[in-house]
């Protein structure tokens, strides 16, 4: 059940090694001298590294005699209240400045004429923070966008473009939302 390493060698060859032997994925190792850095930087590292994997570490004995003391840190100044807006990122920038036209969809964003032909783009930005619904939809752990809504897209883009009708639509492969960040469609 040990997780934690210390090295007391003279430098951390035997942490890079025993990296390769352990299987755990939680193991750490902290060598607690190296030859190229001063030996109270590197204890201390080591030290604290060990105390932010749990392990107690008596850091009054360790600074006894070192004139060290506990000081009181500032406090965050807006730490009981939030102060920022919360803006859905659909309304963040305006795509008339972009050349774009609104899309009138709560999927895409935007919408522009294609300069050489009668043709429509239509663009739009789908993230789990902007549609959490969508984190409703997750097959073995990655969150697809249904097939009902590449139906209503294609829809959309057909009326907008004179056709109301969809004959058949045949999905190729899911489109797998990113678990941070967002898709550009």
């Amino acid at each position: 059940g040990v997780t934690t390493y210390l090295e007391l060698g003279p430098d951390g060859v035997l942490s890079a090694m025993a990296q390769e032997c352990l299987t755990a994925e939680d193991a750490a190792f902290a060598p607690v001298l190296r030859s190229s850095r001063p030996e109270a930087e590197t204890v201390t590292t080591a030290l604290a590294h060990a105390h932010t994997r749990g392990i107690a570490v008596d850091w009054q004995a360790y600074f006894a005699g070192t004139g060290a003391r506990l000081a009181d840190v500032p406090t965050y100044a807006f730490q009981q209240e939030r102060y920022w807006i919360d803006v859905p990122v659909s309304q963040v920038g305006d795509v008339r400045s972009a050349g774009l036209g609104r899309a009138e969809h709560p999927l895409l964003g935007a919408a522009v004429e294609l300069p050489d032909s009668e043709g429509l783009l239509f663009t739009g930005r789908l993230s789990l923070d902007s549609h959490p619904w969508l984190a409703d939809h997750a097959v073995s752990g990655a969150v697809l966008l249904p097939g009902t809504a590449f139906v209503e897209l294609a829809l959309h883009a057909g009326q907008r473009a004179g056709t109301e009708l969809l004959e058949e639509l045949t999905l190729e492969a899911p489109l797998v939302l990113p678990e941070r960040g967002a898709l550009q469609l």
